[in-house]
C-alpha cells in the first residue's frame, strides 16, 4: 500500500441512543467527540440511528406483511401467473 493516503483504522465506539447500547469496533469514521470505555481508555464516539440493537428486523419487531393474500388477489384479478402473451 502507499503510505500517507490511507484514513488511519483504529477503535471507535458506535453508540445507538435509541437502544441505549453501544459497540467498540473498528472504523475510519472520525469524530471529535470522545467517550471513556469499560477499558478506561479513550475512543472517538460515533452517534447512529439504527443499529442492530434497535433495527426492527434484528430485534424481532419487524411486521409481517400479507404476501400470500396480496398475490392470491392480484391472481384473481389479473387471470393465472406465468401466462406469456406474445
Amino acid at each position: 500500500m502507499k503510505k500517507n493516503i490511507h484514513p488511519e483504522y483504529r477503535p471507535v465506539v458506535f453508540r445507538d441512543a435509541s437502544a441505549g447500547q453501544s459497540f467498540l469496533t473498528n472504523s475510519t469514521c472520525t469524530s471529535s467527540t470522545t467517550m471513556t470505555w469499560e477499558d478506561g481508555k479513550e475512543y472517538p464516539v460515533i452517534d447512529v440511528d439504527v443499529s442492530s440493537a434497535s433495527h426492527p428486523f434484528h430485534t424481532g419487531r419487524a411486521a409481517v406483511r400479507d404476501a400470500a393474500g396480496r398475490v392470491a388477489r392480484f391472481r384473481q384479478r389479473y387471470g393465472r401467473a406465468g401466462v406469456l402473451t406474445a
